[in-house]
């Protein structure tokens, strides 16, 4: 029967494989997986993962319940801006700034410096104390103080190194409050160093102002003496000095010689504006214009107007009767007369001003001189009085000087006096510390659940790594895109335990022959023809036949990249499954360094291929399987020495042609197609070539150059078979869920006669 014509009737046409573009090596890395595959590879690492989860998260808990309780008691003090004007003084320090937090850091060091260690440990007597040191009382330093000199430096370095060990101070952010915190396995003696480190804090803090008050008082005790001794010399020397040149003023302001200099200097002023003023006066009287000069600046101002008034009457009478009775008139010649005579006593009379003026100007200009003498006089005393001064105002200044710098220590020093007896402090206990009621470490739930999610982040992480080692090929997916080839079909692994159905193989008995359980799974397309596996090679059966348009492949070689992979196994299952369409199938182990195919019958190796191919048989030993009669098998032969130019020869071509034309299918088992290069010889013969790899076994680097050696010789290589596949494997389980759970309903076990005694 014509197998072809029987698929193609069945099969529509629109079924049959399309090969998926090869994708290049740049497609390939620029592939992003999606988060349904980052969540399958969780899954598929699940394991992984659990196991990482409750391993770290056991080894936290019990860490953390087998770790030492310790308490950890707190206090907070506030450290308030230096205060030095209590009692009102005056204010010596530098302002602060309300928001100034700088010096608090310095304060928290201090807290945590040795020399407070050192009197915490000596007041608690820390050192004999077996709830600090963790040595019984009897064993301890015997009451020797901490810091003397019967402690040696060893002992006392490794109790500041305990005790520095569970203090630590905090500053609170914006706030002028630090925290102390002390942790210890003694919740009492927790609260008790707390305590006491504020205690000595505050102790050490007024020790230090007082010392520093004594200090100063001393310093300006000592001062306060060389500075009197220079006071009463500097003022000496002054008193000496003004005695000596005559300075009769206690300074420049109040001095004889300069206050009478000043005084010359304003009459001098008065006797110029004087001078100047009967100066002017002397010279318009001169001009004869007296109704220039003011009013009352002279004595006979009034007789000076009569005089003029009458003189204008006159005139006046002359233009009026002058134009009337003629210049001869009598009446016109008297007042002629008259009118000259009054001009006469006019200029009499300016005459005796400017005399007057002239005299009184002549004694100013004598007051003038007369000042301006006495005033150089006095201006040339001023001017030695001023050489004598530098030196003076010299000896002034150093002397007020020595004298206000005394004032000002004395001052200081009858402050520093009252301060010295104050006990005040700017530290002030907000909180004091209290018995811790529970341990602060270790904090359990806190502890499982950090291990918990680290835990889970370490295990997906360690999945993660794992996946990225995993360099083997296990799915039709990573095929498609390391290959470029379609997959042919998914061959499941092993039998399948759930629910009791899969396949459990047991010794079968096949006529007089009882196969062992090897032979069984090697030909399990006929001894289990209801199984997952049957099932899976009569799907590749169907892929082969549509494998191509016309007439399904004649010459089908089976190979594999690497040993070990399944390529026998598929061989035989194949025939088989072609065979129980009723096509003509041969079976032809060409593997001729490894042969397995007779092992899978239950035939004998020789005589087989290579014998033919040698020349040592006439024909060649085709076997028909009795199961079905239409499967035959020519077994391998022996191993001849060179198995390569055995199956390049002529002679297997012509062999092949021959078969062609008695079989409608030749299957061939070839060897790996890496490992020798025999497969490689054959592929150029065969119809189609199909590579067998195994999943989670096979490399992706194996089948890329198994591959690319059948395309550099033009091999028509049909698609992949992924063999051995984990269906219930969660990569798997999402896109071939066909094989679940639910489809195991459709597989049966089928009866078989078991072997009896």
């Amino acid at each position: 029967m014509d197998s072809s014509n029987l698929v193609r009737s069945e099969v529509p046409r629109s079924l049959e494989l399309v090969r998926p573009a090869v994708a290049s090596e740049a497609e390939l890395a620029t592939l992003e997986p999606s988060l349904l595959e980052y969540w399958r590879l969780l899954l598929k690492r699940k394991w992984t993962i659990v196991s990482c989860v409750i391993v770290i998260t056991v080894l936290v808990a019990v860490h953390s319940f087998r770790m030492v309780k310790l308490y950890d008691a707190y206090g907070r003090i506030a450290i308030n801006r230096p205060n030095t004007d209590a009692l009102g003084f005056k204010q010596t320090a530098e302002s602060y700034d309300d928001d100034d937090y700088t010096g608090l850091d310095t304060q928290a060091q201090i807290l945590e410096s040795d020399a407070i260690a050192l009197k915490v440990i000596q007041n608690l007597h820390l050192d004999q104390d077996p709830r600090f040191t963790g040595v019984p009382a009897k064993a301890s330093s015997g009451g020797i103080p901490v810091g003397t000199a019967g402690f040696s430096a060893a002992q006392e370095n490794g109790l500041l190194g305990m005790f520095h060990g569970g203090l630590s101070v905090k500053v609170v952010p914006r706030t002028r409050i630090l925290e102390l915190h002390y942790t210890s396995t003694n919740p009492n003696l927790a609260a008790e160093v707390v305590n006491e480190v504020a205690n000595a804090y505050i102790e050490q803090n007024f020790q230090a102002k007082f010392e520093s008050t004594v200090h100063t008082s001393e310093w300006l005790s000592k001062q306060l003496s060389d500075l009197q001794l220079k006071v009463e010399t500097s003022q000496q020397r002054l008193i000496d000095y003004q005695k000596e040149h005559g300075i009769v003023g206690v300074d420049e302001k109040q001095n004889v010689t300069t206050t009478k200099l000043d005084q010359l200097g304003k009459e001098l002023t008065e006797a110029e504006m004087d001078r100047i003023q009967k100066e002017s006066l002397y010279r318009m009287s001169l001009d004869g214009k007296p109704e220039l000069l003011p009013r009352g600046a002279s004595s006979n101002d009034t007789a000076l107007e009569n005089l003029k008034t009458q003189e204008a009457a006159l005139q006046g009478q002359l233009a009026a009767l002058a134009p009337q009775f003629g210049s001869n008139y009598p009446k016109v010649k008297e007042l002629r007369t008259q009118l000259q005579a009054m001009q006469g006593a006019i200029k009499a009379e300016l005459a005796s001003g400017a005399e007057r003026f002239k005299t009184t100007y002549e004694a100013a200009l004598e007051r003038e001189k007369l000042l301006r003498e006495a005033f150089e006089t006095q201006k040339q005393e001023a001017n030695q009085l001023n050489e004598s001064a530098i030196q003076y105002n010299l000896l002034r200044r150093d002397f007020e000087s020595n004298k206000q710098l005394y004032d000002g220590l004395l001052q200081r020093l009858k402050e520093a006096g009252v301060s010295a007896g104050l006990r005040s402090s700017n530290v002030q206990v907000i909180d004091r510390a209290r018995v811790p009621m529970g341990p602060s470490q270790p904090n359990i739930p806190r502890n499982i659940t950090t291990g918990f999610f680290l835990s889970l982040a370490g295990g997906i992480g360690l999945a993660f790594l794992l996946e990225m080692l995993d360099n083997s090929v296990r799915s039709p997916d990573q095929v498609e895109l390391i290959a470029g080839l379609p997959t042919l079909g998914m061959i499941p692994s092993g039998a399948r335990a759930s629910n009791g159905r899969g396949l459990a193989l047991k010794p079968l008995r096949t006529g007089s022959q009882i196969l062992p359980q090897q032979d069984s799974a090697e030909t399990i397309s006929h001894v289990r023809p209801q199984s997952q596996s049957a099932e899976a090679y009569r799907t590749l059966r169907t892929s082969i036949l549509l494998s191509s348009w016309g007439a399904p492949p004649k010459v089908l070689m089976v190979t594999s990249p690497l040993a070990q992979e399944g390529k026998t196994t598929t061989s035989v299952n194949t025939a088989i499954v072609l065979a129980q369409r009723g096509a003509r199938v041969l079976l032809v182990d060409a593997d001729l360094r490894r042969p397995s195919v007779h092992k899978a019958f239950g035939l004998v190796q020789t005589p087989g291929l290579s014998e033919f191919l040698t020349g040592n048989i006439g024909e060649c030993p085709i076997t028909p399987w009795s199961q079905f009669p239409n499967l035959h098998i020519l077994p391998s032969g022996g191993s001849p020495p060179h198995p390569a130019e055995l199956l390049g020869s002529a002679l297997m071509n012509s062999t092949l042609a021959e078969w062609r034309k008695q079989f409608d299918h030749i299957v061939i088992d070839t060897p790996p197609a890496l490992s020798v290069t025999d497969a490689v010889l054959l592929s150029v013969q065969a119809d189609s070539v199909m590579l067998v790899i195994r999943s989670g076994q096979t490399t992706k680097q194996a089948l890329r150059r198994a591959r690319q050696l059948l395309a550099y010789v033009n091999a028509k290589v049909m698609g992949v078979v992924v063999n051995a596949m984990d269906l219930n494997a969660s990569d798997y389980y999402y896109y071939y869920g066909y094989y679940g759970k639910k489809y195991g309903y459709y597989y049966k076990s089928d009866k078989v006669q078991e072997l009896t005694q």
